[in-house]
This record gives structure tokens, C-alpha cells and sequence, in this order.
């Protein structure tokens, strides 16, 4: 695989748990949640979708050869930002593992999107103080 087409895949990929709009081939649009992706064959699907009437659909299942456009909505989330921030608080100690979704921070602090997942004390305490000050500056 080159290295646009694992990029490609990153992006796609980071779409998952994100509200999408999605044009089919056959002229219909969905709105929803994009839950499942499968990277061979682009087959998507979708929770909670409305569709171009406004009905909503518990689940939306696509075929990958349907698929004509995905529109993100919501702005994806800068993980590289987060890393380079925690750098300058724990120099060297940062490993930014952006197509798995997670920072690592003195291999013992895994860090997500969503926070600290894993990792305990006072150095997982630092690293989710700087995650929140960065969420708050993201939405301040």
C-alpha cells in the first residue's frame, strides 16, 4: 500500500463516530453517524441517519459501489497539535501514533481524543491537565 493510500485510509477512518453526510450514485443523501467502514470495498455504515424525506433511520448500510461522495461535518479532531503541545511539556517523551488514533506519552500514558485511557498517577494527571486546557482553547 503507498503512502497516499494509507493516508487516504487514515482519513476515512478518522470519520468514524462523526456525523457525515453521504451522496450515493442513485441521487440519495443520508446524515448520520458513520459507525462501521470497511476499507476494502468503502461499504459504510450509518446510525441514526435522515434521509433526503427527513425520516430517520436506525441503520443505514451502503455498499462501497454506491458511495459517490462522504462529506465530513464536524472538523476532525488535531491530535498532531495535542502531541506537539505535550512535547513541550514532556520533551522526547511524546510518540504520536495518528492512524491508530492515540498519543503515547512516556510509554505509559496513552491518550486519546477523548482523553487519558489508559495510565495512572501523577504524570497521566499532567498529561489529561494539558488535554483539557487544550480542549478548552479548542472551544473557547
Amino acid at each position: 500500500m503507498s503512502i497516499a493510500q494509507r493516508k487516504f485510509f487514515t482519513e476515512v477512518a478518522a470519520l468514524v463516530d462523526k456525523s457525515v453526510i453521504v451522496a450515493t450514485t442513485t441521487e440519495k443523501t443520508y446524515s448520520g453517524m458513520l459507525i462501521g467502514i470497511n476499507p476494502d470495498t468503502l461499504s459504510l455504515c450509518l446510525a441514526e441517519a435522515k434521509d433526503e424525506k427527513g425520516r430517520t433511520l436506525h441503520r443505514v448500510f451502503l455498499n462501497g459501489n454506491v458511495v459517490a461522495q462522504i462529506l465530513s461535518v464536524e472538523k476532525p479532531f488535531d491530535l498532531k497539535a495535542l502531541a506537539e503541545r505535550l512535547e513541550k511539556v514532556f520533551p522526547t517523551m511524546v510518540r504520536l501514533y495518528e492512524d491508530k488514533g492515540f498519543i503515547w506519552v512516556m510509554d505509559r500514558v496513552k491518550l486519546t481524543e477523548k482523553g487519558v485511557v489508559e495510565g495512572s498517577g501523577p504524570a497521566a494527571d499532567r498529561v489529561q491537565k494539558v488535554y483539557d486546557q487544550f480542549i478548552s482553547e479548542i472551544k473557547g
